[in-house]
Formats: C-alpha cells, structure tokens, sequence
C-alpha cells in the first residue's frame, strides 16, 4: 500500500504531511511517526502532520514530533498546512482551534489565546509562571506561556552564546514539567525585535519554532520589555507576531512547499488495516 506525501518546511523547519482529509489513511501511531521522520531510514522531518475530517472546523490537524510523540500545536506547520489548504481555514488540534488565512507576506495563523497558570503549562507544582524563581546553570527565571503547548522562556544576552544542545535537554526534561516543556532562549534587540533560539521537546534544536516566536513574544510584551507586535528573528528566519487588544496571538510568515512523494507501508513494517476516520 502505497502512501502519498508532501514535504514542507516553515523557515527550514520541516514536515511530512499525510492527507487523510477524504480517508484512506491506516491509523498512525507513535512507531510510524518516529520511522517517518527518521532522516537516515526515513523521509526525514521535524514533525510528522496527519490531516483527517473534523466535525468542529475545517478539517483536523494531528502533530507528531521525531521522536513519535504526539503534541498540540506547531505554529509553523500550521503555516505549511494553509499553504497546502490553498484559502481560509479553520484548523482543530490537540491545543484547541487555529484559523489560517493566505496573505501578501505568506500564511497568517491565530493561534488563539495564552494562558500563564501554573496548571495550564503544566508544571510539577504552583509557582508564579511570570518570573520563576528557578535556574538550569546561566538559564534563570524564565517566564512560562501555554500557547497550544508549552513553553519556558529565558531572556538573555545571546541565544547563540547558550549551550542548547546540553542545557535544552536538561530543562526539557526536568520533573518541574511533568508533560516536559519546548526550551527558548532569547535577547530583546528593539522595541519591535527578538532574536530567538528553540529547543523543542521531543523535536531537538529546530531552525524556526512558531509556537515558541509566539510564546517568546507573548512572553516579552507581558514583561514590558516589547510592544504589541514584533518581528522574531530565529536561525531559519524572520515570524511577525502580534497579540491583539482580544487576547489572540496572530503569526505571519512564509511557507513552502518543497517536494512531493510516496512510500509502501510495507517498508516501515506496517499492515495496511482499517483507514483512519
């Protein structure tokens, strides 16, 4: 059994889509997802995205990093997926309804709205998520924001001057974050820009993360340190995020398409059984 795919990337961070919006998909599980985005055995990907048929919007968005591990929310495949779409949509995922709409300037995504409790990120116990007296070496007292998925964020000098591939595993997996948190580091260069780096959980240091440029900026305005809407430089690119007077995140940014493919089941180990729904 033959499956057709798309390869994407949003500012080079990258994705596999699968299109089960009119069926014929199997189901796909954490197995299929980590041998999808195997980039030595695989296709190769950040994140694997399942599009299947939704009874609340357009269609459903399903989100698996490249270890297997389904998440809520990828801002920037949420970009890949309205380009794919091709017109206005509104998109459900695990984090709740997204609503993207093609611009001038590329893919514009609301995200929705930020959420700062302590149970809403979630960690391990209560703790004022604004300025968490908590540190992982020169990482102190980040500021948490749920936008979708969670987020821990430390303002620094320079992101590029932090360690992440030693210190993103180690505050990703620490037991304050019992569901492990997506790890930026970022420096304030303006009024209106940020320079960012993303750890994602389950993910590794990745080339743009949108959800951690929304969660950053979020966390930079509640902070006082940026007004309302700012650009987001990270590694693979600029996002411009605004957090509107209703409380909505919108993103704006390029995606792109870069090729189109097809895979046996059979490679991966997999029977093909009943489609997913």
């Amino acid at each position: 059994m033959r499956i057709e795919f798309t390869k994407m990337h949003g500012l080079g961070n990258d994705f596999v889509v699968l299109d089960g919006r009119t069926g014929g998909l199997p189901p796909v599980d954490t197995t299929l997802a980590a041998a999808l985005a195997d980039r030595h055995t695989g296709i190769g990907c950040d994140q694997l995205i399942v599009l299947a048929p939704s009874d609340r919007g357009d269609f459903r968005m399903r989100i698996f990093n490249a270890d297997g591990s389904e998440v809520e929310a990828c801002g920037n495949a949420t970009r890949a997926v309205g380009l794919l779409n091709g017109r206005p949509a509104r998109i459900e995922t695990l984090g709740g309804m997204v609503s993207t709409t093609p611009t001038d300037n590329g893919i514009s995504v609301e995200m929705g709205k930020p959420r700062f409790g302590w149970q809403d990120i979630p960690l391990g116990y209560a703790m004022d998520t604004y300025k968490m007296p908590v540190a992982w070496e020169e990482l102190v007292a980040p500021i948490a924001v749920n936008v979708g998925n969670p987020h821990a964020i430390f303002f620094v000098e320079d992101p590029y001057k932090i360690d992440m591939a030693r210190l993103g595993p180690l505050v990703e997996n620490d037991p304050l974050f019992p569901e492990r948190i997506n790890v930026n580091v970022a420096a304030v260069t303006a009024r209106d820009a940020i320079t960012l780096r993303v750890w994602e959980r389950g993910a590794g240091l990745t080339r743009a993360c949108g959800t951690g440029a929304c969660a950053t900026a979020v966390g930079a305005m509640r902070r006082g340190l940026v007004d309302r809407k700012v650009t987001v430089t990270l590694p693979g690119g600029p996002l411009v995020i605004e957090w509107r007077e209703d409380d909505e995140i919108v993103m704006t940014g390029p995606a792109t398409e870069s090729f189109r493919g097809s895979f046996d089941l059979a490679d991966y180990g997999v029977i093909p059984g009943k489609v997913e729904a």
